[in-house]
């Protein structure tokens, strides 16, 4: 994705939509700002009601629901901007050409559809399906779409609502007008499984999984298959023209060598940059929970057991190979999880904030929280060893290449509080991203760890909703009281 680095001195509009910009933070941040100091109540930063994109009664009962237990007016105020942000100003929702639900949904600022971000958008609204019959079709219009789009090339990470092209058609890969942005990334095609699944466990509908669904699932099988490099390198290739080292691929576009081993390769991480080491390990425990899940609906739902054992057989091999390449004996934490690894023996030691991460597993990828090996290389990845883990008078937290130093990502602090089995340290967590919202009552891509006005990204539902799901975990959780100490 393309970064945007933003001062509070100096905000530009963001955007072509009406209902989100860089200007109308900052109006509604000053008006808060005054209202806080007044002692009046906060006003809401939500766009006006005819301005939203959709309506979910659900949504706003749960809203309602949640403010009226929390005591912390910021706290309050926060959920209350981030929690609808997904639906008020990124889903765009209508009946498809084949009579069908169909759902496309912006990242935010940059107006096209990541197959990662939007299953990540929309996915706290599921559990609110069976109360609103227009949120649930709206999520059957994302499931569907992304099903579609993984039809039209099940290599690319981001699509354009049509044949639109865009700004990466020079890329040096396969490019066709439909596609945004063709970065191989393992998530891209864990994701819509995951919400899929979740989708089908709350509801029961399974009408979702037709013929174009068990389509998507052979080309996702096939690409992942073609990915674990065991007959050749395969198909994909991929160069761009810039003066971005991850923003392409070397040799040729082929990234670094791999030793096939029954890993994945993942030429760019979630985060849109390039793998260094192509075995992202991350990404492969999401494989692994991603085809398990399919597996359940391809027996229950298709009765189609060739393609399930598929999926239990290829998920059983990254597995197994996880155990035996994954693991890194550390001179500080013991054995831990690397980030990515070659096949060949090497090993890279870090973790990137952008989701799947080491730090997300158990949050995404059915790793049990209590495993040994996770909570060392928690303590590993929220570290000084971590190259890419930050601390400051504003805050702390892991970052990545993809903004840069000292760029910390509320992303990584929201995955440590669902990682966390300590109250204390969820509290710090909480209080950490009221503490750097720069006042705006939104989550921000990245703030630097000593001043938390300097950000990037005023308008990034991903982060807004995940922040939004975290708060109301807590509250299902019974943390009501956690939270009004904050």
């Amino acid at each position: 994705m393309k970064r945007m680095f933003i001062s509070m001195a100096a905000m530009l509009l963001v955007g072509s939509c009406a209902t989100v910009s860089a200007s109308t933070v900052e109006e509604c941040r000053a008006d808060n700002i005054t209202s806080k100091n007044s002692g009046k109540a906060l006003k809401s930063c939500r766009p006006d009601k005819n301005e939203r994109l959709f309506h979910s009664e659900a949504v706003e009962k749960k809203i309602a629901e949640v403010k009226k237990m929390l005591t912390n007016q910021k706290l309050a105020w926060m959920f209350e901007n981030c929690f609808p942000n997904t639906i008020d100003t990124t889903v765009h929702y209508r009946i498809g050409d084949d009579g069908k639900q169909d759902t496309f949904v912006y990242t935010g600022d940059i107006h096209a559809m990541w197959l990662r971000d939007s299953g990540a958008q929309v996915w706290p609204y599921v559990q609110l399906a069976n109360e609103d019959p227009a949120l649930k079709n709206m999520l059957e219009g994302v499931i569907r779409r992304q099903l579609k789009c993984i039809l039209l090339d099940s290599y690319a990470n981001a699509f354009n609502d049509g044949p639109t092209g865009g700004e990466w058609m020079t890329d040096l890969t396969e490019m066709i007008p439909d596609v945004h942005e063709r970065k191989w990334e393992i998530d891209s095609l864990c994701y819509p499984i995951r919400l899929a699944y979740e989708y089908w466990k709350v509801t029961g509908d399974s009408s979702l999984f037709d013929d174009e669904w068990l389509a998507a699932m052979d080309r996702i099988l096939a690409t992942f298959r073609e990915q674990q490099r065991y007959d050749g390198i395969g198909n994909y290739k991929f160069q761009r023209k810039t003066e971005r080292a991850l923003d392409t691929l070397n040799n040729d576009g082929l990234g670094a060598p791999v030793k096939p081993c029954g890993l994945i390769v993942s030429s760019f991480r979630p985060s849109d940059d390039a793998t260094t080491l192509q075995f992202l390990v991350p990404s492969n425990f999401f494989a692994v929970s991603a085809l398990r899940k399919a597996a359940e609906i391809l027996d229950t739902v298709n009765h189609n057991a060739e393609k399930c054992a598929d999926c239990r057989r290829l998920a059983n091999e990254v597995e197994a190979a996880l155990k035996t390449y994954a693991v890194y004996n550390h001179p500080v934490f013991g054995a831990i999880y690397a980030f990515e690894v070659d096949g060949f023996g090497n090993h890279m030691l870090m973790d990137d904030a952008n989701a799947p991460s080491l730090l997300s597993l158990p949050y995404l990828c059915d790793v049990d929280v209590n495993d040994p090996i996770y909570q060392n290389t928690r303590r590993f990845v929220w570290s000084e060893y971590n190259p890419y883990f930050f601390s400051g008078t504003a805050g702390e937290g892991i970052g990545g290449p993809h903004v840069g130093y000292d760029m910390v990502w509320p992303m990584s602090i929201m995955m440590k509080a669902f990682t966390s089995t300590d109250d204390n340290e969820i509290a710090d967590c909480v209080r950490m991203l009221m503490d750097t919202d720069a006042d705006t009552g939104f989550i921000h891509e990245s703030f630097n760890k000593n001043d938390a006005t300097n950000f990037t990204r005023p308008w990034f539902a991903w982060q807004n909703t995940l922040f939004g799901e975290l708060i109301v975990k807590l509250v299902n959780e019974g943390k009501v009281d956690l939270l009004n100490t904050i």
